[in-house]
């Protein structure tokens, strides 16, 4: 990657990782302050923590679109500002509906799908991947920040604190976006809007695809439902102050990461996805199990640490099934659908995991959780096995001057190539293969004749 290259992705990770923190750092609070908060419910203590889903879920697309016409930094520094502003109605709050609100706001600012494409657009198609790569990391390292930083700063500024500093966060956004975000230069297409949504809901019914979108609203549903009630569990222990809770996050955290590194490494075998998947969801319902028959200290340990290793590391393989499952030159828009049903889920299981404790104790979320689970392998277990397919991103040769049905003919032609999709503005072709199958040696005489691989 070019310096300027490196430092835009950089200053685009600084973002996500502003809108990250500010979003989870008061998931392991909230709960516990249900006494403490005027008119506060375990429903409306629900609703706080997902709320932010639902603004999501609705403007990621709209913000988006908005971006393509006026630009991705007028549309990055509107979001920023909503989050701003959501963050001090929360800090000012008097009862739970401020924070409500406030939460609500923060979620308006939308701006995933945008600092996306945005990244897209300061980056070569041959350092995509590693930029992307860099995005992930930072979003996955900022959800483990919040929750070891959320308890922290509330046990020595309360929640007001946890408010004040994500706004003080946007305004650090906002320089970053004014200082060190490059302003892409962009052709503009007529049809592009309309486009992208047809591909959006073309790709909403696929099936495969279907079992995928589910599944990552079945997984943010369960974050959301359990941390309703993980914080008030680990005070039901007896053993756990709640000034020590970022300690037990941080040691549960860094078990979780030595734990998973073997389902890792199966996970990236061939045709192993599927099983890791399956498997991590019967690891939830098993965390859900534990947590519904005990509040004692160890069962509770063990419980989180079972919930956050099947949490990161389905994290990590459902992207990985849209890459695979997505069309060629579709994964953008495939993104965008799961992203939706990602803020969907938060949404719905902060909301129904609130009323569910509300109408009993723990067990009864519990069982609703294990019920999803249920429901949730049953869908997977139709998802196909997935082989080595993976995404390759070619660049035209310039002495390449063959129609472009003549050079998508002969690229699907060799041996291992399932689809390709060509992108004549961009000079781009787009590539799914099989890599256990694929005849590298006359891809590689097409290559010398017609194509020049980037990726």
């Amino acid at each position: 990657m070019s310096r300027l290259e490196l430092s835009a992705t950089l200053s685009i990770a600084m973002l996500y990782v502003v809108r990250m923190l500010g979003l989870f750092m008061i998931l392991p609070v909230l709960p516990l302050l249900m006494d403490e908060l005027s008119l506060a419910t375990p429903f409306l203590i629900g609703l706080a923590l997902g709320v932010y889903g639902l603004s999501q879920a609705v403007l990621q697309i709209p913000m988006g679109l908005l971006s393509d016409k006026i630009g991705r930094k007028p549309v990055i520094f509107i979001g920023l500002s909503m989050f701003i502003v959501g963050s001090l109605v929360a800090a000012y709050a008097t009862n739970i509906y401020g924070i409500i609100a406030g939460r609500f706001l923060q979620g308006c600012g939308a701006i995933a799908s945008t600092l996306l494409a945005l990244l897209s657009d300061v980056t070569r198609v041959d350092n995509r991947s590693k930029a992307m790569a860099i995005v992930g990391m930072s979003i996955g390292a900022s959800f483990a920040i919040a929750l070891i930083l959320g308890p922290l700063v509330n046990s020595l500024y309360g929640i007001e604190g946890i408010f004040f500093g994500t706004a003080i966060a946007g305004l650090l956004g906002i320089a970053v976006l004014h200082f060190f975000v490059p302003v892409p230069k962009l052709g503009k297409s007529k049809n592009e809007p309309k486009a992208q949504l047809a591909k959006m809901w073309a790709l909403a019914k696929d099936p495969s695809l279907k079992r995928v979108t589910f599944s990552v609203y079945c997984l943010h549903f369960l974050l959301m439902s359990s941390f309703v009630a993980f914080p008030g569990v680990m005070q039901a222990t007896g053993e756990i102050a709640v000034a020590d809770h970022h300690w037990i996050y941080l040691s549960v955290l860094l078990t979780t990461f030595v734990l998973m590194g073997p389902f890792m490494w199966l996970a990236d075998k061939k045709g192993m996805a599927k099983t890791m998947m399956l498997t991590m969801v019967a690891v939830f319902a098993l965390s859900a199990l534990i947590m519904s028959e005990s509040t004692a200290f160890y069962p509770v340990v063990i419980s989180l640490i079972l919930f956050f290793m099947a949490f990161n590391l389905l994290e990590v393989i459902l992207p990985a099934l849209v890459s695979s499952l997505s069309p060629a030159g579709s994964r953008g828009a495939a993104m965008g659908v799961y992203s939706t049903a990602q803020f969907a889920g938060a949404f719905c299981g902060g909301a129904i995991g609130g009323y569910a404790l509300g109408l009993g104790d723990i067990s009864q979320l519990m069982y609703v959780n294990i019920a999803l689970c249920l429901l949730w392998l049953v869908v997977a277990k139709g998802l196909p096995k997935i082989g080595n397919i993976k995404s390759m991103t070619y660049s035209l040769a310039e002495n390449d001057n063959r129609c472009a049905n003549s050079q998508l003919n002969a690229l699907l032609s060799v041996e291992g190539v399932i689809e390709a999709v060509l992108i004549e503005a961009e000079d781009i072709v787009y590539l799914k293969v099989d890599s256990d199958v694929l005849d590298k040696n006359a891809l590689d005489e097409l290559r010398q004749n017609s194509v020049v691989p980037a990726v």
